[in-house]
């Protein structure tokens, strides 16, 4: 199963007129690395950076002045990502994002189907959160502290360890070392087990008012009482 891990940086938050100004990608094949990734800046055109975004992502419109446009990089987005699964951190941001460039240039949006939000994902694993990228590489010891700023690359470098996590990652490994240590322990079990019979019985701990007293107890729960089959 092939699966892109992606995130994406915008100009602002209205993805009907801001633009996506950054997006990088990375590729899993049943849920491992494979070492391919994805990772361009767009010119988002005459469409500047909000002051709120740029505090986020840190990504001018100085920087993007030379950066080539959506339509320049769509064919190589969609060669990356043909036949994959599409997985993002709150994937409703990304991908309305992604669905209104593709719009722009006459391209059918992205199934639903063909779509995994990770933070759903998180929320329902984890449903007193918080479940932040940050928030979830704590959780899982996932080192991001060079992470000073948003970057799409990075981030999805960081949400693909903590998908990996989510799914069962190192826990499921252990499992298995579990499963090899019940085995192994049943096979010296059977090896080494042995049988007696004690020289002495060991001395009854019941003292003869307590036996006494439980006698008169089983006497008055009737026949049909457990206690009186090994009282017999």
């Amino acid at each position: 199963m092939r699966e892109i891990i992606f995130d994406t940086e915008t100009t602002g938050l209205d993805n009907k007129a801001d633009r996506v100004i950054e997006i990088g990608g990375i590729e899993l094949m049943n849920h491992f690395p494979t070492g391919r990734t994805f990772h361009v800046y767009i010119n988002p055109g005459d469409r500047k950076v909000h002051p709120d975004a740029l505090a986020v992502h840190g990504i001018t419109d100085e920087f993007l002045k030379d950066k080539p446009s959506f339509a320049g990089i769509v064919a190589e987005l969609q060669e990356f990502f043909d036949g994959a699964k599409w997985i993002a951190h709150n994937a409703t941001f990304d991908m309305g994002f992604i669905n209104a460039e593709f719009d722009r240039l006459g391209i059918p949006p992205v199934p639903a189907d063909m779509v995994i939000d990770t933070l759903a994902l998180a929320r329902r694993k984890h449903p007193m959160g918080p479940n932040s990228l940050d928030a979830l590489c704590r959780r899982y010891g996932i080192d991001n502290s060079h992470r000073t700023k948003h970057g799409a690359l990075l981030d999805s470098e960081l949400l693909a360890e903590v998908y990996i996590e989510m799914l069962g990652g190192r826990q499921a490994a252990l499992g298995l070392t579990s499963v090899d240590n019940r085995r192994q322990t049943t096979e010296i079990t059977e090896v080494i087990e042995i049988s007696y019979e004690r020289p002495r019985p060991l001395a009854a701990r019941l003292s003869a008012v307590e036996a006494e007293g439980h006698g008169r107890l089983v006497a008055r729960l009737g026949g049909k009482a457990i206690w009186s089959k090994y009282s017999a």
